[in-house]
């Protein structure tokens, strides 16, 4: 298996815990969006409870990439956050992209 099969597998056993359906063409075609970002272990998770790294997330990714911004752009990363859970301190980013993706609709950015 290669690095990138390894990281999706991982990401489909969280979504699998949390109760999460996965659409496995989404998810990795978010994966590949991350780059090589996905391959190292403290890039590769989001520190939920770092107000910078939730800034940073809203202003990269959602504003910049999905175009949401705003109260619309806190209620999706609200709503990651609790279904991943606010106290598994194993949110891989390409879930919790992928959440976010799907709270806000935005499937086709990554059609």
């Amino acid at each position: 298996m290669s690095q990138f099969d390894d990281a999706m597998d991982a990401c489909k056993k969280l979504m699998d815990k949390c109760g999460i359906d996965c659409d496995e063409q989404l998810l990795t075609a978010i994966g590949k969006g991350l780059g090589p970002s996905l391959y190292n272990a403290d890039a590769n998770l989001v520190a939920a409870s770092d107000k910078g790294e939730v800034e940073t997330i809203k202003t990269k990714f959602i504003a910049g990439k999905l175009g949401v911004e705003g109260a619309e752009a806190d209620a999706a990363i609200k709503a990651a956050i609790d279904k991943i859970g606010s106290d598994n301190r194993q949110k891989l980013r390409p879930v919790f992209y992928y959440l976010i993706v799907k709270h806000l609709g935005k499937e086709s950015v990554y059609a």
